[in-house]
């Protein structure tokens, strides 16, 4: 297994695509195996088109706010409470999740259900830390204050 400061080279939006794809490829080694029930296109493609509206308004309120929208900058310029901040701590993350749950349904081969639990394991267990580390030593009780508010996932 990686490190965590190896996998932080590559932004969430890469690890996502890369997961779908190895989902994409063993599934085409089972010959799309499904499961029973799937696919449903129509969720699929719903799961798949509406969360991209969380990452776009976080990057629309990250440009307002004039601070970095790059997980791994050294510091941030301001600590973002505003818009879908308000609700979760990560909605950039939240909707690659969702995203790539919407592919899996509109396939519907049992593997591609591993992309977003690959997804959010990493996102939970290595860029969401590294960026939580780093937003408490910036902004310290500011930052914990928020934490105490506003909810990880959902």
């Amino acid at each position: 297994m990686m490190e965590a400061s190896s996998m932080l080279k590559l932004p969430p939006p890469v690890w996502a695509l890369v997961y779908v794809l190895l989902a994409a490829a063993i599934s085409w080694q089972l010959d799309w195996l499904k499961m029973p029930g799937f696919p449903l296109p129509l969720l699929g493609i719903a799961l798949a088109t509406v969360p991209w509206i969380l990452p776009v308004w976080a990057i629309i309120v990250f440009r307002r706010e004039g601070t970095e929208i790059n997980p791994t900058s050294p510091t941030n310029r301001k600590l973002i409470a505003t818009g879908p901040y308000r609700h979760t701590r990560n909605p950039m993350y939240l909707g690659l999740v969702i995203v790539t749950l919407g592919i899996a349904v509109s396939i519907g081969a049992w593997p591609m259900f591993l992309a977003p639990i690959a997804v959010f394991a990493t996102a939970n267990w290595v860029h969401i830390p590294f960026e939580e580390a780093k937003m408490r030593r910036q902004f310290g009780s500011t930052y914990d204050d928020y934490v105490g508010r506003v909810r990880r996932w959902v």
